[in-house]
């Protein structure tokens, strides 16, 4: 038997997280580069846990079995927490 760490769900899944910890580096990058992004750790603080529900809810979408309501409850989770990151970014809704 195969271990999990060779599935290629598993690569995609540890890529996925890899991502978003890439995406929270971004702002952190852009400090050191121009003095137009200027976050304090609240803001990481926010980005993090809104990157980290929106990875969980594709996390547990993925995991569950096959059932439609399970899977559009996962992403419904994922989605709101993007557009709750959208909003505190950009004021869409305003």
């Amino acid at each position: 038997m195969t271990s999990p760490e060779k599935w290629p769900a598993a690569r995609i899944r540890r890529t996925g997280w890899r991502l978003a910890a890439a995406i929270l580096m971004l702002p952190a990058l852009a400090m050191l580069v121009t003095p137009a992004v200027n976050w304090g750790p609240g803001d990481f603080v926010a980005a993090a846990a809104l990157i980290g529900l929106a990875g969980l809810g594709l996390e547990i979408a993925a995991r569950l079995p096959r059932r439609a309501w399970r899977r559009r409850g996962a992403w419904l989770v994922m989605a709101a927490a993007l557009l709750v990151w959208a909003e505190l970014a950009v004021g869409i809704f305003r």
